[in-house]
């Protein structure tokens, strides 16, 4: 999924005709780096490939006191085909990326006497500091008559997935707690006989 290209035509069909550094700064304003993983600094590449392919076209050129020259661009019929596919793509078709934690979890040794326990601890107070963090921000925007629904369901969509994870953790740090303490039975008689040889 190419998310720069679905932000361009998204943008380009949401506002209309405009220049890639208006697009680059609301996307830059939005911070969607951070919860989106789009490359900011890719959009510009991004767009002379959307043309080339003719997805999007340029309709005119703008100059603005001294900046230099901006190609304004529009998205073309083709275009539209395009972001309608990459819009299934991303909302209709469940796809989980790639998950860090699940495979330091399962294959980094981290589960082990008890190293995932701090890491876990400072992740959550993280992921804690981010949900209060989205929802002051979405209340203060909603106040400020910024934000139109849809908007606000991005940021209520951010503020629960996070929320959901604190969750998780929550629940994971006992059973990670029990295990990492040392057991009766074989396996802990057996290490002790080794520890004493």
């Amino acid at each position: 999924m190419n998310l720069s290209r679905l932000l361009l035509l998204g943008a380009l069909d949401r506002h209309g005709p405009r220049h890639g550094h208006r697009i680059r700064r609301a996307a830059e304003q939005a911070d969607v780096a951070a919860w989106g993983g789009v490359t900011v600094g890719a959009l510009y590449r991004e767009m002379r490939a959307l043309d080339a392919e003719g997805l999007i076209a340029a309709v005119r050129t703008e100059t603005e006191g001294r900046r230099p020259a901006r190609t304004i661009y529009e998205i073309t019929p083709e275009g539209r085909r395009e972001l309608a596919v990459l819009r299934e793509q991303a909302i209709a078709q469940p796809r989980q990326a790639p998950d860090a934690v699940a495979v330091a979890l399962a294959f980094g040794g981290v589960g082990e006497r008890g190293i995932a326990l701090p890491l876990l601890r400072v992740r959550r107070d993280v992921l804690q500091r981010e949900v209060e963090g989205i929802a002051a921000e979405r209340a203060r925007l909603v106040a400020e008559g910024v934000l139109g629904a849809v908007d606000v369901a991005v940021f209520r969509r951010g503020e629960l997935l996070r929320a959901a994870e604190v969750a998780w953790i929550d629940e994971t740090i006992p059973a990670l707690e029990a295990d990492a303490e040392p057991r009766s039975g074989s396996t802990a008689k057996r290490a002790a006989r080794k520890r004493t040889r």
